[in-house]
């Protein structure tokens, strides 16, 4: 049996924990907002009449995921949104939403905007995968 970490004292490493897993709190008493994933893809005549770029519709082939967050009785003001590589956290007065993301996306490049009529968040996020720049270039 051997340790790993320099520190005896540690029970876990860093490697173990799974990113993200500093936001649970389950005895937070907010409640979870409805929430809908969808993905999106850039095709061009090229994709749609040609098939020349090998895109088919699955969620391998779609470089956006964009998350509706159905957020009522709140303002833009009250919205707290940190989008790390795997994990969304949102948090407003009345809500609380943990979202283990189903691809790793890059954090820098997301954009988000509140459509206040409708209440909801819009969160685009581009897809980070390691060989898409083979499969989509």
């Amino acid at each position: 049996f051997q340790v790993k970490s320099e520190n005896k004292k540690t029970i876990w490493d860093t490697e173990e924990v799974p990113e993200g897993s500093e936001f649970d709190d389950t005895w937070d008493p907010r409640e979870k907002p409805e929430y809908e994933i969808s993905f999106k893809q850039h095709v061009g005549t090229e994709d749609v009449f040609f098939g020349m770029t090998g895109k088919d519709p699955s969620t391998a082939c779609c470089e956006d995921i964009v998350i509706k967050i159905k957020l009522p009785e709140t303002k833009y003001s009250d919205i707290t949104l940190d989008i790390q590589d795997k994990v969304l956290d949102l948090r407003t007065p009345k809500n609380k939403l943990l979202l283990h993301l189903p691809y790793p996306v890059n954090s820098k490049e997301g954009r988000a905007r509140f459509l206040s009529e409708e209440e909801i968040l819009e969160v685009t996020l581009r897809v980070s995968r390691k060989f898409d720049f083979i499969n989509f270039s």
